[in-house]
């Protein structure tokens, strides 16, 4: 029986749109209008690696048991009693309200396992907002958006822990036998299926000069040369959105970007005659914005005359441009003849130790200090930010929580300061770092 994950919330807080989101095709009607979905929508879908049925339920509200909306709500609570995982979603347009916390109350007794889904979160205003919702007793809210597809891979990440085992195989392995989900993404004709053809060893793709060959994305399993399994997924090249007209290759777009999300590690395919450019970047931001951990493949690197020049001028692109991931790791290589590629490997698996790193909450408190002594943080409208400790919620990629009196006031170049300062204490480079604030009510404030 598939696991069943169902997705909950008051009416308007975006519960279709996730849904579809996640479904990856349009499944429920979305509208502004609260109140759309009535019925129960269920779906076969494949997330986080599995295939789950996922459930749309109508927006939960405080009703008579005969009226339309008393109805809905126990449809969706029917539908929970099923639930091996619920997505609880709220709004941090709106903010948290009275239903919010009720519900949440609610779902807190049923003792099922709860996602709290931070939705409309698009921008790092919205993943600041979305902090409120940790009043709710859920655990840490996710930010995510399902309009815009941010977050979904820590999204998929949470899903896959949360969800019970799966049977018989999957059942018996432990993580040293659970494959390294790899993804080759570029752009297209960089070299992604030659690369991926020379780390199997075989023509597993189809190759050419021409670009856009591959239209779909194909995972193939694979023992690397350290004896450890490897799920490689080739996709299609990504190109600039306006150049994207074709029905045919939105799908490939469409698949590409899942791969990317449900991937551990991303590896960028740069031509290296041509040279990092912005759609290059855009696809690392993907990456960054998905907390995927990304290794640079500087493919062609035998056609390269001045390599010490086209070197530098990587570096200082990723230096002006990709500052969020300080010290990514670069492996210059030949794809079509081989020359190099036998250093990828080692190389994506120490980005994965780094990205899947996680530092004791004594030493991360030793760190904040230290940083904050070398550089006190400054005032906020006259007032002194009292930045008060540090933890570390979870890895893949490395958060760091920081708590204190109007902590999430603290300005842009003082988080990025924090940041920098978290990578080289703990040498974490190259992997998207996040970093949670949270403010401390002054129960002797004002109204």
């Amino acid at each position: 029986m598939l696991p069943r994950i169902v997705v909950m919330g008051r009416p308007n807080v975006g519960k279709s749109t996730l849904f579809n989101r996640l479904a990856g095709r349009r499944i429920a009607i979305v509208d502004d209008t609260p109140g759309v979905t009535r019925d129960r929508k269920e779906v076969v879908a494949r997330i986080a690696g599995r295939d789950v049925l996922l459930v749309d339920t109508a927006g939960l509200e405080e009703s008579a048991p005969d009226t339309i909306p008393g109805r809905m709500r126990a449809s969706s609570e029917a539908a929970l009693r099923g639930a091996d995982l619920v997505l609880f979603v709220v709004d941090v347009r709106t903010g948290l309200t009275p239903s919010d916390r009720a519900f949440a109350q609610w779902l807190r007794r049923q003792g099922k396992p709860v996602l709290l889904l931070a939705n409309k979160a698009e921008g790092r205003q919205g993943a600041a907002n979305s902090l409120e919702a940790y009043e709710l007793g859920l655990g840490a809210p996710l930010p995510v958006s399902g309009e815009h597809g941010d977050g979904f891979g820590e999204l998929h990440d949470e899903i896959r822990e949360a969800l019970p085992p799966e049977p018989q195989e999957e059942e018996e392995e432990d993580d040293a036998d659970r494959p390294l989900r790899l993804a080759i993404v570029g752009r297209p004709n960089a070299g992604k299926s030659t690369l991926l053809n020379a780390l199997l060893g075989e023509e597993r793709m189809i190759t050419g000069p021409e670009p856009g060959l591959t239209r779909d994305s194909v995972a193939v399993k694979w023992i690397d040369e350290t004896g450890k399994p490897v799920r490689l997924v080739d996709t299609a090249g990504l190109r600039r959105r306006a150049r994207i007209t074709q029905a045919l290759e939105q799908m490939s777009t469409a698949a590409t970007i899942a791969a990317l999300k449900e991937c551990e590690i991303a590896v960028l395919v740069v031509d290296a005659v041509q040279g990092m450019d912005e759609q290059d970047l855009r696809i690392a931001r993907l990456a960054e914005r998905e907390g995927r951990a990304i290794v640079i493949a500087f493919n062609k690197w035998d056609a390269v005359e001045d390599r010490a020049a086209a070197r530098r001028r990587l570096e200082d692109v990723l230096t002006s441009s990709l500052a969020q991931l300080r010290g990514i790791l670069i492996v210059p290589l030949s794809a079509a003849t081989g020359r190099g590629v036998d250093k990828l490997m080692p190389t994506v698996r120490e980005a994965y130790e780094v990205w899947n790193r996680r530092v004791p909450t004594g030493a991360l408190n030793r760190w904040f200090e230290d940083a904050l002594s070398r550089h006190q943080p400054p005032l906020v409208e006259g007032k002194r930010l009292k930045l008060r400790y540090a933890t570390m919620p979870k890895a893949r990629p490395p958060t760091i929580a920081i708590f204190g009196t109007r902590a999430e006031l603290l300005p842009e170049d003082y988080r990025r300061y924090l940041v920098n300062s978290f990578r080289d204490a703990f040498d974490m480079p190259g992997v998207p770092v996040r970093l949670n604030l949270r403010g401390t009510d002054n129960p002797y404030s004002e109204e």
